[in-house]
C-alpha cells in the first residue's frame, strides 16, 4: 500500500532527498518542477496542496477538492458588479444609438456570460434599461444646465427634420466658451412639433426651449437657415440672428451653376453615373476595368441637391476614372451621350472652381473651433478665387461673376455687425482685411461703444454731497471725454497693438493667456466668438435621430426620441 501512494504521488513530481554518502532519506522529498524540499511522513496533502498551489497545470496529480478555482467554475457577479454592469449597457445603447430590444437577444447574453465568465448571468430586462436611461439623461442633463449656469452667453442653432414616421422635430443645440475659454457645445432639445411651420410658431418653440433651460436672458443668436419662415421669425424674437453661411455659400454655387455653361456636361455626368448606380452588373465590368487598368476599385458617386459638394465629388470621381469609364462604355451597348474631350475639359476647370468653395464650407460647419469670425475672411478668400483673369473662357467668367454677384447680395442680409465683431475680436484677423478699408474705424469705433455700454454706471450716493453731483453733471455735458472713455480707448489701442497671431492658432488660447491684459475686450470675445457660423451642429444632431428613429424604431415616443439623441449627443465624447 506504501509503495503505491509512493508510485502514484511521487513518480516523475517528486523525489527522495539523497544523503551525502549517497543513500535515500525517505524522510525528504524535493518537488522535480522547483526543487524545494519538504518533509514526507506517509501524508501527501502537503505535497497534493504544492501541485495545486505551485503548478496548477499538473491536474491529473491534484486532488478535485484541493484544485484551483478554474473560469469555468469563477463565483457568480455581485451585486454591485451587476449594477454597473446594468449601468453600462444602458450607456452603450444610449450612446451608440442601439435598440433596446437588444438585451433580449439570445446572441447577446451568450457574449455577456463569456465577457462576465458568469455562465449563470442573464441579461437586464428592458424595463431595466428604461429606467437607467432615464436616470442617466437626468444625471447628464443636470451637468449641462450647470454648464449653462456658470456661463453668460449662450448661442443657438435650430432646424426642423421630418422622421421616418412623418412626425415633425425641432432640434436646438447650444454653444458657450466656459470659463477656462473652451469652447463647448451641446444638444438642448429634438421637440416634436405640431404646429405648422409658421414665423409666430417658430419664434414661440424656440422660446419655450429658452425657457425650459433658463437661458431666456443670455441667449445671444440664434442661428437658422434662410427659409423665409425663419427669417420672420427671428425678426419676432429679442435674440440676434445668424443665418447659416454655410446654407448661403451652397445656394451661390447653386445658382451660378445653372446661369453657365456647365449645365449639358453635368446632365451628362449625371446619366452616366446613373448607368453605373443602378446596374450591378455594369459596375462589375467598371471595378474590372479599374483593377486591368492598375487603379483602386471606386464607385462613382451621384449628386443630391440637398447634399452638400456632392457635384464636386461626382465630378472628381468621374475624372478620376475617366480611362476606366470611357474603355467599360466602348465595350457596351448603350443609349448615352458620352462627354466630349471639351466637355471633359470643362470638368476640370468645374473642379478648380468648386474646390475652394468645398473648403470654406467645411471650415464653417465645424463645432469644435471658433468659426464665426472666419466668416468674413473666407468670403474675401472666395472672391479673390472667383476674379476673373484672361485665360477665362466664357462660361467660367459667367460663373464666377454670378458667383460674386449672388454671393454679395446674400451677404447683405446676414448678421454683417456681428460678423464684424466677431472678425475684430479674433487675434488672427484683428487687422480687419476682410473688411473695406472704409468700414474698419468705424468697426473698432462700434467695439469702443460696446465698452462703454458695458461698463458699470457710477451712482451718485448722498455721501458725495451736492458739489460733487453738480460737478459730474457738468463734466457729463461738457464736450470733452470722460475718464471712462479714455480708459476704452485706451484698451482698444492696446489690443490693435497687439501682434496677429499665426492662421493655425487658436483664438481661445490666445484669449485665456491675455484675458487680464484685455478684461474689458474678453467679456465681449466670450459673447462673440461662441456664435457658430452655421447650423451644421443641428443637422448633425437629425443625423444620430435618423439612426434612432428608423424602420424599426419608427413608433418611439417622443419623449424617448429627445432623450435618447440627447444622450448620443451628450456622450459622444466619453
Amino acid at each position: 500500500m506504501e509503495k503505491q501512494e509512493q508510485d502514484g504521488l511521487l513518480d516523475g513530481e517528486f523525489k527522495y532527498k539523497k544523503n551525502i554518502d549517497g543513500t535515500i532519506n525517505k524522510r525528504v522529498v524535493i518537488c522535480t518542477h522547483c526543487s524545494k524540499e519538504f518533509q514526507f511522513h506517509r501524508s501527501n496533502s502537503t505535497l497534493k496542496y504544492h501541485l495545486n498551489a505551485k503548478h496548477a497545470f499538473v491536474g491529473a496529480a491534484a486532488s478535485p477538492s484541493l484544485r484551483q478555482t478554474t473560469l469555468s467554475e469563477r463565483r457568480p457577479l455581485g451585486k454591485s458588479s451587476l449594477d454597473k454592469l446594468t449601468d453600462n449597457i444602458a450607456k452603450w445603447i444610449a450612446k451608440d444609438c442601439r435598440p433596446l430590444s437588444i438585451v433580449e437577444d439570445k446572441g447577446f447574453a451568450d457574449v455577456l456570460k463569456v465577457a462576465s465568465q458568469d455562465a449563470s448571468y442573464k441579461p437586464p430586462a428592458r424595463s431595466t434599461i428604461t429606467i437607467r436611461i432615464h436616470e442617466l439623461y437626468e444625471t447628464e442633463k443636470k451637468k449641462k444646465e450647470e454648464a449653462l449656469v456658470h456661463t453668460e452667453c449662450v448661442a443657438l442653432t435650430g432646424d426642423h427634420w421630418t422622421s421616418l414616421s412623418n412626425d415633425n422635430y425641432l432640434g436646438v443645440t447650444a454653444h458657450l466658451i466656459t470659463e477656462a475659454w473652451g469652447l463647448t457645445s451641446f444638444a438642448l432639445t429634438i421637440m416634436k412639433t405640431e404646429e405648422r411651420h409658421f414665423a409666430e410658431a417658430c419664434a414661440e418653440q424656440f422660446q419655450t426651449v429658452a425657457r425650459r433651460w433658463r437661458i431666456e436672458e443670455k441667449v445671444t443668436t440664434v442661428g437658422t437657415d434662410s427659409a423665409r419662415n425663419m427669417i420672420a421669425a427671428a425678426r419676432i424674437m429679442p435674440f440676434n440672428h445668424m443665418p447659416c453661411t454655410a446654407h448661403i455659400l451652397q445656394r451661390c454655387i447653386t445658382v451660378s451653376l445653372a446661369d453657365s455653361g456647365f449645365v449639358t456636361a453635368l446632365a451628362k455626368c449625371r446619366k452616366i453615373v446613373g448607368h453605373f448606380k443602378h446596374s450591378p452588373a455594369n459596375t462589375a465590368e467598371l471595378n474590372a476595368e479599374q483593377v486591368s487598368l492598375g487603379r483602386k476599385q471606386e464607385p462613382l458617386a451621384q449628386d443630391v441637391p440637398t447634399r452638400w459638394n456632392s457635384t464636386l465629388e461626382m465630378v472628381k470621381r468621374l475624372i478620376r476614372n475617366q480611362t476606366a469609364v470611357t474603355a467599360t462604355l466602348d465595350k457596351q451597348k448603350h443609349k448615352l451621350v458620352l462627354l466630349t474631350p471639351p466637355e471633359w475639359d470643362k470638368l476640370q476647370r468645374l473642379e478648380t472652381l468648386l474646390e475652394p468653395c468645398r473648403y470654406v464650407t467645411e471650415l464653417l460647419g465645424g463645432e469644435a473651433y471658433v468659426s464665426c469670425s472666419v466668416v468674413l475672411p473666407a468670403f474675401c478668400h472666395l472672391r479673390r478665387v472667383m476674379e476673373v483673369t484672361d485665360e477665362d473662357p466664357a462660361y467660367v467668367v459667367r460663373f464666377k461673376e454670378k458667383f460674386k454677384e449672388d454671393l454679395a447680395s446674400r451677404q447683405e442680409h446676414t448678421n454683417y455687425a456681428w460678423l464684424q465683431i466677431a472678425t475684430a475680436l479674433d487675434p488672427r484677423f484683428k487687422d480687419l482685411r476682410s473688411v473695406p478699408k472704409t468700414d474698419r474705424e468705424a468697426v473698432w469705433t462700434t467695439l469702443a461703444g460696446m465698452l462703454h455700454e458695458d461698463s458699470p454706471r457710477r451712482s451718485h450716493t448722498a455721501e458725495e454731497g451736492p458739489a460733487k453731483k453738480r460737478l459730474s453733471l457738468l463734466q457729463m455735458d461738457s464736450d470733452s471725454e470722460s475718464e471712462e472713455e479714455v480708459q476704452q480707448d485706451r484698451a482698444i489701442q492696446r489690443y490693435r497693438a497687439e501682434p496677429c497671431t499665426a492662421l493655425e492658432d487658436c483664438p481661445l488660447q490666445w484669449w485665456a493667456a491675455h484675458a487680464g491684459a484685455h478684461s474689458q475686450l474678453a467679456r465681449l470675445a466670450r459673447r462673440y466668438l461662441a456664435t457658430p457660423a452655421s447650423t451644421v451642429p443641428c443637422e448633425r444632431l437629425f443625423s444620430v435621430a435618423g439612426h434612432i428613429v428608423n424602420k424599426k424604431r419608427s413608433a418611439l415616443h417622443s419623449e424617448n426620441v429627445d432623450k435618447l439623441v440627447c444622450l448620443s449627443n451628450w456622450l459622444k465624447d466619453e
